[in-house]
């Protein structure tokens, strides 16, 4: 048998402590056992252990300690960035380039009481933080005995004050937008459920499908007319104008009208030639330019819509100057007409060539897709009623004559020609998968004009058209869809509440705590519902908290615009052209253009001398080396409203209200980089 090697003994004889013991045991049932030092749940911790341990410790705080400094490293470079770029975009501001102030001053002079007023409350508040007042908000003092000075019984007064005068006030007026902004979620959450239903039973309009060979089959394309109202776009004509005159319909069936309001004379004579050279390719084309220009684009279309040639036409197709239609637009709306004579209007959907340029261009793309895929897609269904867009769609003539044709009383004449013809028993259809491409505007400063035309519109128009509802022939549940949903809830009451709740009442409760929102209306409710605006672009969820900070800001606009709009002020009346820049992301129109290029330069270069090439030369290398200059905004309401948000931050951190702080923290520093004219920076 081999020996038992027993190493136990020597492996621990360094390591056991304390005095053996032998317990004997008389009785020869038990057995004996040898303890030879103490449980090892008594052992003391061995010394070598112990070091090893205060190493590890050691290591870890180091790595914790490394990634802090590493952690506010990037902080501080971040926070330096923005300070520079602040900087530079207050250095180099153009004076007349901020924002005007005209007639809106009473919203900025509303902001800045609002915002003078909570600075002096902070102050008063922090010193009463300070030494330790705070503790009575709870517990109001009436002893004399507990007050211990003139400001202290100052703070006292404060706050008996608050509370039975200020706090009633802020509660009500919290209520009854809380109250809106429900009944605003359930719309919302209907029509997504709409969608759902849509999509569930692939409802979508259909028509008969032409045979491919239509003319040898004696089928007769109807006339329509196409219009391209444009004023000074020197970016986007060329490739509108192309792209409409490819569109698959015969030549002699077809009319394009270039409606130019361009004032500028360079600008005209680049349109007419485009118009000349695609009239020699055999498009039936012509060129129109009005020596008065009134009425914006109503007037406009207006004035084309009175030529003699256009009684010969059924349908008119509208496409804006930064639109570029695919060949078979016609041949995808236009059948929708036949065997169908109440059908008024078919709308197309709007896709964008530049929706990943920005931050912003990401914002407005998760907004008008749903809009889009769900307002205008469950209302064509369910109603047969929706706003026209007012580009990419067609129209029966016949209806637009009959509704009054188009007029000039309201900067949204497409929702007013919609609204009309629906009051005379018309029916829209809205087609989701008939897209078009177009552009959404690139800078904060294009895209706050073009939110406050189409908000202030509206409460203009409601204004006009409110009679002619209420005394229409249309059924009693389409007058409430149009007054209750139509204009008040998407026009009127959507802004109203989400500026005042957020940026109003939100600001004061930190201030008045006895009227504190509560977390489901600050957080939980608002989340869902920017939840729900992404689920047409699942693309846009990693923006989701960008997307809620930015709707908040905008509401300030949206909210200056439906005043103005409702109340007839000066600024309800402005149509400022929207800049474009010009993208396109068709391939075969870059190689058209492409190519069109190489031809002129052929035929340039021939019988030109050596010195004549080396100025055409130098005079492309200029064109393409010229940099553009960007003009600098400053946003005053949307500063001081972000000072206004900071200031509540900083009294929600003294009440310790951690939701709230960060809230507010986050939407003021949103405030502060649209009113800087930072948002609109390039951010792929």
């Amino acid at each position: 048998m081999a020996p038992r090697l027993d190493f136990s003994d020597w492996w621990a004889k360094d390591t056991r402590k304390g005095t053996p013991v032998v317990v004997k045991m008389e009785n020869p049932n038990y057995s004996v056992v040898e303890i030879e030092g103490p449980d090892s749940a008594f052992r003391p911790v061995e010394k070598s252990r112990g070091r090893k341990n205060a190493k590890q410790v050691t290591w870890v705080l180091l790595l914790k300690a490394h990634r802090a400094v590493g952690c506010l490293t990037w902080l501080a470079t971040v926070f330096w960035s923005l300070l520079g770029s602040i900087k530079k975009r207050l250095s180099f501001t153009h004076p007349l380039g901020s924002e005007r102030l005209g007639r809106d001053r009473w919203l900025f002079s509303a902001i800045k009481l609002f915002l003078a007023l909570s600075l002096l409350i902070l102050a008063f508040e922090t010193v009463a933080y300070l030494r330790g007042w705070h503790y009575f908000e709870n517990h109001i003092p009436t002893s004399t005995l507990e007050i211990q000075s003139l400001l202290h019984l100052v703070y006292v007064g404060w706050l008996g004050f608050r509370a039975d005068y200020i706090a009633p006030l802020i509660k009500s007026l919290s209520k009854f937008c809380i109250v809106l902004f429900l009944i605003q979620s359930v719309d919302r959450l209907i029509l997504c459920l709409g969608c759902f239903w849509i999509k569930y039973k692939k409802i979508k309009p259909r028509f008969d499908e032409e045979p491919d060979d239509a003319e040898g089959c004696g089928y007769v394309y109807p006339m329509v007319l196409v219009q391209i109202p444009m004023c000074n776009e020197r970016e986007v004509y060329e490739q509108s104008i192309s792209a409409v005159c490819q569109l698959d319909w015969p030549k002699d069936r077809i009319l394009v009208q270039v409606l130019d309001d361009s004032n500028d004379e360079s600008i005209q004579q680049l349109i007419k030639a485009e118009v000349a050279k695609w009239s020699q390719k055999g498009v039936n084309i012509i060129y129109r330019h009005r020596l008065v220009r009134t009425g914006y684009k109503a007037g406009n279309l207006k004035s084309a819509m009175s030529c003699d040639y256009v009684e010969a036409y059924e349908f008119v197709a509208i496409f804006d100057a930064d639109f570029q239609p695919n060949p078979d637009f016609l041949k995808l709306t236009v059948p929708h007409f036949k065997d169908n004579p109440e059908l008024g209007l078919v709308q197309a959907r709007w896709t964008f060539v530049n929706k990943d340029e920005n931050l912003l261009t990401r914002l407005q793309n998760i907004n008008l897709c749903f809009h889009f895929e769900v307002e205008q897609q469950v209302s064509g269904v369910f109603l047969n009623f929706f706003g026209f867009n007012g580009t990419a769609g067609v129209w029966r003539i016949k209806a637009l004559e009959e509704s009054g044709g188009w007029l000039e009383r309201t900067t949204v004449e497409d929702m007013d020609i919609a609204v009309r013809a629906h009051l005379h028993g018309w029916k829209f259809i809205y087609l989701n998968d008939v897209k078009v491409l177009c552009e959404v505007p690139e800078s904060y400063e294009a895209y706050k004009k073009q939110q406050h035309r189409w908000h202030s519109g509206p409460m203009q128009l409601f204004r006009l058209c409110l009679g002619s509802i209420l005394t229409s022939k249309i059924a009693i549940w389409k007058k409430a869809n149009l007054i209750l949903l139509f204009f008040l809830l998407r026009k009127l009451i959507l802004p109203f509440y989400s500026f005042t709740l957020f940026c109003i009442i939100l600001p004061l409760t930190m201030f008045v705590p006895e009227a504190e929102l509560p977390v489901w209306v600050i957080c939980y409710i608002p989340v869902f519902m920017s939840f729900l605006n992404l689920l047409p672009s699942p693309k846009s969820f990693p923006f989701i908290v960008p997307y809620l900070l930015f709707e908040n800001t905008m509401s300030v606009t949206k909210f200056n615009a439906m005043v103005s709009g409702l109340f007839q002020l000066g600024s309800s009346y402005e149509w400022i052209v929207t800049k474009k820049a010009g993208r396109s992301s068709e391939s075969d129109l870059l190689s058209i253009t492409e190519k069109e290029t190489l031809d002129k330069k052929s035929q340039l270069l021939r019988g030109v001398s050596d010195s004549e090439l080396l100025e055409l030369n130098q005079l492309e290398e200029q064109k393409q080396k010229k940099p553009v200059k960007k003009t600098n905004k400053i946003f005053h309401k949307e500063l001081a409203l972000a000072f206004l948000l900071l200031t509540a931050a900083v009294r929600s951190l003294l009440a310790a209200q951690g939701v709230h702080f960060y809230f507010l923290l986050f939407q003021g520093v949103t405030f502060l980089l649209v009113g800087l004219d930072l948002i609109g920076e390039q951010m792929s």
